[in-house]
């Protein structure tokens, strides 16, 4: 049935023919979608294939595919050339001295007398030695006859020619005899006096160092990937490990290796390489001339610049190498903790310098210690305090409920924007500056961040009464997870950092660590992470005389790369004078720019507060209610356990409690013991701790947060279906 061509979208279709037709509509071909503004590949001539192993074949020495390795090889052979006469000469005496030992144990029958002496027939054979001992004396006279004599020929006959090559020749032999070799006797070399720059020159010594720190065995040795060169005031090189051994052990037992090479651990940084050129098996090795903390500070490079991007990672200070270390700051948050009178104001401060001096940068500043090393930063900070009373805690409390509020304002602002502007839920450098969309990089200073963490004075939340301290740490936990995206910047600096004054839940969202020198290993486990004392970073160990000089283990790229975990730094100095002269360029940016606010601009206003919204936001209303310790009536062992532990249970206590210990205390069965904890969810697990020596062994254990649930799930049984608690 034929139909009428009928119009759509404004074009005239083709009638409908009748279905039995054939219709011929030509060829149909099979085809693929290219898209031919991607990278093609390159031919691959003759020529690139020849580069490209020449680069890569380990065939080639790595002197002939570097210019900084050639160069240095041209200079240990020129080193070499210049000490190969010394060398020689030292070589032929060692062989004069091997060979009158060997004619020495010759002459007096060593061998046969020792023999005699096992057998303790010594007084029996005496008269044999004796008369063979004289014999070879006599040999010994006719030789040195016969070789008078025949020098005296060939003198007379030939001249002094034949003379002088037969020395020549001998010489050749007794260095060859005297030449330092592994398993030569009496031929190992024996340094008198400090072992620091010898292994540049002898490699052996650099090998002898890593058996003698049992880093590897006696009858291994190393591969030497990059010979040793000069890097800064100190030397560099690059070895392998024989196979099965790690570049881990190496950086964990450094002191050993330090011990080894007769210098100071603080002169010594061995690093793992990772990446393309590297493996679990390649070190990294820089020695220092001297310490490298002990030379005078330097000045912050930013009293040299008139302005400084807030996007850009801050000049923090330099490596043991004397590489500038920066500090990226946004999208990440930063902990300083060290004992006092170690530097640690100084380090928050440099943090906060290269913020003062970008005029779209918008600061809390709140100083707990109650001195005047942040009065200067009134100038600039869009809200500012110093006090350590209790009403001092209680309007951080409101800076931080009004910081949560502005996070979720800048997110529910982000999705309104188009992705242009805003291409990702965070916060970029154009929105940053655009005063129309109001979300600057906000930084939030705390500092003696122990003292708002540990006030009791109780606030109510949603009607209930918590401690002030309480609040405080589960406001600056949400900051830290969530703010960095919206562009808010969370910097805390304490001088306790132990597991009680500081939450592990904040402490586990916090990206950049710094810790100055503390007292043992555990309070820098707790600012660096744990088990860093394990990967040889253990700010304990740092010397009182090294202000300022701390490790860093930096959320981002920094100059000593982006595969190191952890670096030691020695921070910028910057004394009280030059921190006002930063803040007061600070403030003329800022009144230049037009983004003077809040306490500096004389605008000391109450935070917009919505409390409500806060509690949502941070978990207080959808907390199951909690019931008392008291009344919850736990099942064995686990009442016991928590009873023994009390309040080293809490969070911020002991993370890990040894089977052992529990079974020793309990006087329980183990096996019985560890069925029983295994049905309320506690399963035992190996962990990593360090020893009495020092070492680290592994120890089978509980996690306390396993028993933290354990008993939380019991307490949840304790509560009703509709939320209220059960009747005692």
């Amino acid at each position: 049935m034929n139909t009428a061509a009928e119009p759509v979208n404004g074009a005239k279709l083709p009638a409908r023919t009748d279905s039995r037709a054939v219709e011929h509509v030509g060829p149909v071909l099979d085809g693929e979608l290219i898209d031919d503004t991607l990278p093609q590949p390159r031919r691959r001539t003759v020529r690139r294939r020849f580069v490209r192993w020449w680069l890569h074949s380990p065939r080639v020495p790595l002197w002939l595919k570097s210019r900084p390795q050639a160069v240095q090889a041209a200079k240990d052979a020129a080193v070499a050339v210049l000490r190969s006469p010394w060398r020689y000469c030292g070589a032929v005496v060692r062989g004069v001295v091997v060979g009158v030992r060997w004619w020495r144990l010759w002459v007096r029958v060593a061998d046969y007398r020792m023999a005699a002496e096992e057998s303790e027939k010594l007084a029996d054979k005496f008269t044999e030695i004796r008369e063979l001992t004289l014999f070879r004396w006599k040999v010994t006279g006719a030789v040195f006859a016969v070789v008078a004599l025949v020098v005296a020929v060939v003198d007379l006959v030939y001249g002094s020619d034949p003379l002088w090559i037969a020395g020549a020749a001998t010489s050749v032999a007794l260095a060859i005899l005297g030449r330092r070799r592994d398993g030569s006797p009496g031929r190992k070399p024996a340094l008198a006096g400090p072992r620091t720059l010898t292994w540049t020159m002898d490699p052996q010594v650099l090998v002898d160092a890593f058996r003698d720190a049992k880093l590897i065995g006696k009858d291994e040795t190393l591969r030497l990937v990059e010979r040793a060169t000069r890097v800064g005031d100190g030397w560099a090189v690059m070895v392998d490990l024989p196979a099965t051994r790690k570049a881990a052990d190496v950086v964990k037992h450094r002191d050993a290796l330090a011990s080894a090479l007769a210098v100071d651990e603080v002169q010594l940084i061995a690093e793992r390489v990772r990446g393309n050129g590297g493996h679990a098996g390649r070190v990294s090795m820089w020695v220092a001339d001297a310490d490298p903390y002990s030379k005078p500070p330097v000045r912050t490079p930013l009293l040299g610049v008139s302005r400084w991007d807030a996007w850009r990672p801050v000049p923090f200070g330099r490596d043991a190498r004397d590489r500038r270390i920066d500090l990226p700051l946004v999208w990440t948050s930063l902990l300083v903790g060290a004992i006092p009178r170690q530097g640690k104001t100084f380090a928050a401060r440099l943090a906060a310098a290269g913020l003062i001096l970008d005029a779209w940068v918008r600061l809390y500043v709140a100083d707990f210690k109650a001195g005047k090393d942040w009065d200067a930063a009134g100038h600039v900070a869009h809200r500012f305090m110093s006090g350590d009373e209790p009403e001092h805690v209680l309007a951080l409390v409101d800076w931080l409920v009004e910081l949560v509020g502005e996070v979720q304002g800048r997110f529910r602002r982000m999705r309104d924007l188009d992705d242009v502007i805003c291409p990702e839920s965070k916060v970029t450098p154009d929105m940053s500056r655009d005063s129309a969309l109001d979300m600057p990089i906000t930084a939030v200073f705390i500092d003696e961040v122990q003292v708002p963490l540990e006030d009791r004075t109780p606030v109510v939340v949603q009607g209930k009464k918590v401690p002030a301290g309480e609040y405080v740490g589960e406001l600056l936990t949400w900051l830290a997870k969530k703010g960095p995206a919206a562009g808010i910047v969370l910097v805390l600096a304490t001088q306790r950092p132990d597991s009680k004054t500081i939450p592990s839940g904040l402490r586990a969202v916090l990206g950049s660590r710094f810790a100055l020198r503390v007292m043992d290993w555990r309070d820098s486990n707790i600012v660096l992470g744990e088990q860093m004392n394990t990967r040889g970073f253990d700010s304990s160990r740092l010397l009182p005389s090294h202000k300022g000089v701390g490790i860093l283990r930096p959320d981002g790229d920094t100059a000593a790369g982006a595969d190191v975990l952890a670096t030691t730094v020695r921070t910028y100095y910057m004394p009280n004078e030059d921190w006002q002269t930063i803040c007061q360029q600070g403030r003329a940016l800022r009144e230049a720019a037009g983004t003077l606010t809040g306490h500096a601009a004389g605008q000391d206003t109450r935070p917009v507060l919505d409390r409500v919204a806060v509690a949502h936001a941070i978990g207080s209303r959808g907390t199951p209610p909690t019931v008392p310790a008291e009344r919850i009536e736990l099942p064995e062992p686990l009442a016991a356990v928590v009873d023994y532990l009390g309040d080293e249970l809490d969070e911020g206590g002991r993370e890990f409690v040894p089977t052992a210990e529990l079974v020793e205390a309990l006087a329980v069965e183990p096996t019985a013991f560890g069925r029983q904890m295994n049905d309320h969810g506690c399963r035992p697990e190996r962990f990593r701790v360090p020893g009495e020596d020092g070492r680290t062994k592994q120890v089978r254990g509980y996690a306390t947060a396993d028993i933290r649930a354990a008993v939380d799930a019991v307490a949840a049984c304790s509560v009703d279906p509709g939320g209220g608690e059960d009747d005692p």
